[in-house]
């Protein structure tokens, strides 16, 4: 099995998402926020070499990445050590596209295209979106961000076309809860129709991702009644019909639990 290593460049956060506990605290991990160092992230990388198991790197937890004020030259370095995958086997990242603007997408897109690696090796850039219309992404995520969000993805996209680039996959992530069920079509038929016009191979998800194609994912609230969160992504989903057929089974059960 792989090693899932997550280095967190941040535990600050530029918006303050409902759903996310890191909106709901000063101190992430006990102590005050903080931004990763640049001799840290050099000799965590370092560090890798030493594993003999494959290793999946991703620079977030609980904050921003992209927020870091050094986070393009973080990934462009990692990815400059990485050669032959001596480091790691797959790169991922995820990110609310607040602060991401046209030269992060085009470095992110030739990184994740560059070659002395396994072609796959950035894995996909995932996107937490979770609405469609700017006043229900103001409410759900605390922030009037939805209309730049929706254009920075968007952009990405495009250009991801443009530089002729296979890689990253984008996960376009919507997480089902009662604030923005109502337009989870919405939200699916935008997306598809963008990518569709762009003639990229979509897969529809209500479970994990598509690790060979972009991926519009409708995940379940984490919450305290866990039970009803699960039945309204179950109802959300199966309404979208996008359950495969044991896919079905699960979700026809949590909608009845």
């Amino acid at each position: 099995m792989p090693i899932n290593l997550n280095l967190e460049l941040t535990d600050h956060c530029n918006i303050r998402c409902r759903m996310c506990s890191q909106s709901m605290r000063d101190e992430a991990h006990g102590v005050p926020h903080r931004f990763m160092a640049w001799e840290t992230w050099r000799s965590c990388l370092r560090g890798l070499a030493s594993y003999e198991d494959e290793v999946h790197l991703c620079p977030h937890w609980l904050g921003e990445p992209t927020i870091h004020p050094d986070f393009d030259r973080f990934v462009e370095y990692a990815f400059a050590v990485n050669r032959g995958n001596r480091l790691f086997r797959e790169f991922k990242l995820h990110t609310n596209a607040v602060v991401f603007n046209e030269a992060r997408a085009r470095l992110l897109i030739r990184l994740a295209n560059s070659p002395g690696q396994q072609a796959d090796t950035f894995r996909f850039v995932h996107f937490s979106i979770d609405a469609f219309s700017p006043a229900v992404y103001a409410d759900v995520k605390g922030a009037d961000r939805g209309a730049k969000v929706n254009r920075n993805v968007e952009r990405f996209l495009r250009l991801r076309e443009q530089q002729g680039g296979r890689r990253p996959h984008a996960t376009l992530a919507f997480v089902v809860q009662p604030g923005n069920a109502h337009e989870a079509r919405a939200f699916r038929d935008h997306w598809l129709g963008v990518l569709t016009e762009l003639g990229r191979p979509v897969a529809q998800s209500w479970d994990w991702p598509s690790t060979e194609m972009d991926t519009i994912y409708f995940r379940p609230l984490n919450c305290g009644d866990q039970a009803e969160a699960d039945r309204l992504h179950a109802r959300v989903c199966r309404e979208l019909g996008i359950a495969d057929a044991e896919g079905g089974e699960r979700l026809r059960a949590a909608e009845s639990f």
